[in-house]
């Protein structure tokens, strides 16, 4: 760590959000360039700066900068310099010369102590010199809060951010209740909080740090899909986090209740403890679904099911029993659930629910979770579909920091008479709830998926609850269709869902490459993808999807993603790179989105006009086009041709995807898929993950490595536990319970 001192000359960049500064430090007469987080920092301020000097690719040596302090300027020249640089609001040059030549040395301690006396210069009034006493005030208060903050081990973005929250509050809440950061500000969690009020000397029993610990693990348990906590569990977990012993836990769950934190419901003999949004997404997702639930009493089941048998006579198959009450049922019903697994017909009953509809002079929209599983629905049915986010008119809500809103709402319906989504075993209950409150009783609902797939990444379990309510119609497909029971990939995922051994053979679609040791596995695909399956199913490199059971571990996506970058897209003259913290960025690579950013803009090049939006979703994967060490940015292209450019330091909002986890190419398909398996947790390597992975592929999958693994697969049916009311919210609105 080094330490210079010196004044800043030039600013080259500035980003407003963060503070993010690259600029140049006069220091004894010689430039130096600075980069790194300075918020509220001016030209001609004096700085004392602390960082590590590196070599930048382009821009050469530069200080990353770590701490720094701001040093009031010495002498009448430093003070006539920093007043000359518009740093303060209503200064310009010539003034900023009266001032000091009106003050001397003496002008900052006017400027603090007796900023009325600014009037005696010509030119400021006694108003102006309030104006003038109050910038400098507040450029004062926030790097005071900088330097504040930084002794808790605060980054200066973050302090950057809890100054704008609060302002001069900031000490109070800090010394008093940390806790309040966690619940008001995104980027602060529980374990910073925490920390925080331990150096503030916060006792470990504190009311405060209970109530966090308890939105902290409600938050927790929908990130891994629970929409709500059994009261006890959260009892547990609570005190396991915390390490002491609560005597009166009800006590904080009632205050939490009062400040409508919290909600606690009863089901049965248990009490489920739900964050309150996500109790409020669950109940109105149940009463909306029983308000669209309604019969077309006007319309005879006789004179509906001649209409449909009408529109298969020019089909070159008969569609069955099933398929054909499926098609009825959609027609007659406002909402329908229909669920099967691959090569089931649920394309066919798509396409004829359509026809039906629109011969019928309605108007219809298609949607599905995911780009790829729009345009796969659209190239299947031939009629546009798209993401349900697209279709919701997303946009970034400047008013709530990452949040989403959609335009189409209760206040502004979609304007149709049907929706069918597809892939519905993907729709987390934030999702489902969008789209119902963008609805209305009268339009119908067809709600399409496989429900023996892995549940949605977000909360919930949204098909798997409705179809298990009995309060809907229900259509589940079993029967594979002969043109269908030719394709091993359909066949065999049958066969695993049933928990039947799939046996070893030749097979032109699902391959056996045996290997026991990891090496050997990786090598074994690395062949595969770089000369044996794009020429074999017709697609490029990219297409072939890795797909793991783990992020971690030698076979898990961290491991093998630099290892199939360096195979795939190695370094190159022509290619400009950039190592960030999570990964190693190079033009060329495969990259997916992590998470959803409603405030992403993005642009789709050669379109008429220009078409752009907002929003970029988890699980979107692109390519990298370009990195730009000169704008700081990396520019990529999603499937669906929109272009997005991140700036470096939001970059960690990607990671390289040459392998991805299963969960992560749910609702996606793909020409082939490779699949390593060697070893791994059993509460992980279960029959669903493995039936999952296997139906995304289309053309051929790969299975490398232990054919005993894959057996074992097949064998474990336990199904991770989700907590969600959903199932018996909808019962109660029936009186079922």
């Amino acid at each position: 760590m080094e330490q210079i001192e010196g004044f800043v000359e030039h600013i080259t960049f500035r980003n407003e959000e963060n503070g993010y500064t690259v600029m140049q430090l006069n220091v004894g007469g010689k430039q130096t360039s600075v980069v790194g987080l300075f918020p509220g920092v001016s030209e001609g301020e004096s700085l004392r700066v602390t960082g590590t000097f590196t070599t930048h690719p382009v821009y050469g040596e530069q200080l990353n900068a770590e701490q720094f302090e701001v040093i009031a300027p010495e002498g009448e020249a430093a003070i006539l310099r920093y007043l000359s640089s518009g740093a303060v609001r209503g200064i310009k040059e010539a003034l900023a010369r009266r001032i000091v030549d009106a003050f001397g040395a003496d002008t900052f301690r006017i400027l603090e102590e007796e900023p009325e006396r600014l009037a005696e210069v010509r030119g400021i009034s006694p108003r102006g010199a309030m104006k003038i006493a109050a910038d400098v005030a507040e450029k004062r208060e926030m790097r005071t809060a900088m330097l504040f903050l930084q002794q808790y081990g605060i980054s200066l973005s973050l302090a950057a951010k809890i100054y704008r929250k609060y302002g001069g509050a900031l000490y109070t809440i800090v010394r008093e209740n940390p806790y309040k950061l966690a619940e008001d500000i995104r980027g602060v969690g529980f374990r910073s909080a925490d920390e925080i009020a331990r150096q503030a000397g916060i006792r470990p029993d504190s009311e405060f740090r209970i109530r966090s610990a308890v939105l902290y693990l409600l938050s927790q348990a929908s990130g891994v899909g629970h929409s709500c906590l059994p009261r006890e569990e959260l009892l547990t977990g609570t005190e396991q986090l915390l390490s002491i012993e609560l005597a009166d836990f009800d006590h904080i769950l009632s205050e939490l209740i009062a400040d409508k934190k919290i909600v606690v419901r009863r089901d049965g003999t248990e009490q489920f403890v739900y964050a309150t949004a996500f109790f409020r997404m669950e109940a109105g997702t149940a009463r909306m679904l029983s308000d669209m639930n309604l019969r077309d009493n006007t319309l005879k089941e006789a004179e509906v099911e001649k209409k449909v048998l009408r529109l298969t006579k020019d089909l070159p198959f008969r569609p069955d029993e099933e398929q054909l009450r499926a098609v009825k049922e959609a027609v007659m019903n406002g909402v329908t659930l229909i669920t099967g697994g691959p090569g089931t017909g649920k394309t066919t009953i798509i396409r004829l629910i359509i026809r039906y509809f629109i011969r019928e002079g309605l108007d219809l929209m298609l949607a599905a979770p995911t780009g790829r599983a729009a345009k796969r629905m659209t190239e299947t049915t031939g009629y546009e579909a798209m993401t349900l986010h697209r279709m919701l008119e997303v946009n970034g809500d400047p008013t709530q920091e990452g949040g989403a809103r959609f335009q189409r709402n209760e206040d502004q319906p979609l304007e149709t008479d049907v929706v069918i989504v597809d892939e519905v075993s993907m729709v987390d209950i934030t999702l489902m709830y969008a789209l119902l409150k963008a609805m209305t009783p009268g339009m119908r609902l067809v709600l399409v998926g496989d429900v023996d797939q892995l549940p949605s990444v977000g909360p919930g379990e949204v098909l798997k609850d409705l179809i298990a309510s009995d309060c809907f119609p229900v259509v589940r497909l079993s029967r594979i269709f002969r043109q269908n029971a030719e394709s091993d990939i359909i066949v065999n995922a049958h066969k695993i869902n049933a928990g039947e051994i799939v046996e070893k053979k030749k097979s032109p679609d699902f391959l056996f490459i045996e290997r026991e040791q990891a090496g050997n596995i990786t090598g074994a695909m690395i062949t595969l993808l770089r000369e044996k399956l794009p020429a074999y199913v017709h697609c490029s490199v990219h297409d072939v999807q890795v797909l793991t059971p783990m992020r971690k571990g030698i076979l898990g996506i961290e491991n093998l993603n630099p290892l199939l970058q360096e195979q795939l897209n190695p370094p190159s003259p022509d290619k400009n790179e950039k190592q960030f913290s999570f990964a190693l960025l190079r033009e060329g690579d495969k990259v997916m989105q992590i998470k959803n950013n409603y405030q992403l803009e993005w642009e789709i090049e050669g379109s008429f006009p220009k078409e752009r939006g907002m929003g970029v979703f988890n699980g979107d994967t692109g390519i990298v086009r370009r990195i730009s060490h000169f704008d700081e940015n990396v520019t990529v292209e999603f499937e669906d041709r929109k272009i997005v450019t991140y700036p470096f330091d939001g970059t960690d909002e990607l990671e390289l995807a040459y392998a991805v986890t299963i969960h992560k190419a749910q609702g996606s398909e793909y020409p082939a898929v490779i699949l390593p398996l060697l070893t791994g947790p059993r509460l992980l390597m279960t029959r669903n993950l493995l039936y999952t992975a296997v139906t995304r592929a289309r053309a051929c999958v790969a299975i490398v490595g232990r054919y005993e693994t894959f057996l074992s697969m097949i064998a474990n049916d336990q199904k991770e536990k989700r907590y969600s009311g959903l199932k018996n919210m909808i019962r109660e609105i029936y009186g079922d319970l």
